[in-house]
């Protein structure tokens, strides 16, 4: 029992060594431009996941590229610009606001106004459509709810 639960904390921490990223840095503000520039680059291959936050092999070749840059005296604008070049808008989650972008910067507002003017529309034509019962459609209801109470 005791070898088991050895064997499945060395499988569990080994997995936990992997993922920590050593780099070697001239100072501590290079550290943390890279820390922060991968914190808020996306992955290309992950779905909605950071580069920090990323296992995939193209996420490790990107922050590679960024601590190469970074190391190489280029600024945090620069590095952005390069990565956005070569990936698109995709790579980061502050896509800039040009042509290009307008569909991810106004889409959803656009979504919402179009569902709620549907929505207005169909509330709207069913209020409109009801109307109080005529005298006829009255007795006739009547005569239906009697024969469902008798039987």
């Amino acid at each position: 029992m005791k070898y088991a639960l050895m064997m499945l904390l060395a499988v569990f921490s080994a997995g936990a060594q992997a993922a920590i990223d050593v780099r070697d840095f001239d100072t501590p503000l290079q550290e943390t431009r890279y820390r922060a520039l991968i914190d808020e680059l996306r992955c290309p291959k992950c779905q909605n996941t950071n580069l920090a936050g990323s296992d995939a092999g193209l996420a490790g070749d990107l922050k590679d590229r960024v601590y190469e840059q970074v190391k190489a005296g280029q600024s945090d604008g620069e590095i952005r610009d390069y990565l956005i070049t070569r990936y698109g808008d995709f790579i980061t989650y502050k896509p800039p606001m040009r042509a290009s972008t307008y569909v991810l910067w106004f889409g959803p507002f656009v979504l919402l106004l179009v569902a709620g003017f549907i929505m207005w529309r169909r509330t709207r034509g069913v209020v409109a459509k009801s109307k109080p019962l005529s005298a006829q459609e009255a007795e006739q209801l009547q005569r239906v709810l009697s024969e469902e109470r008798r039987g």
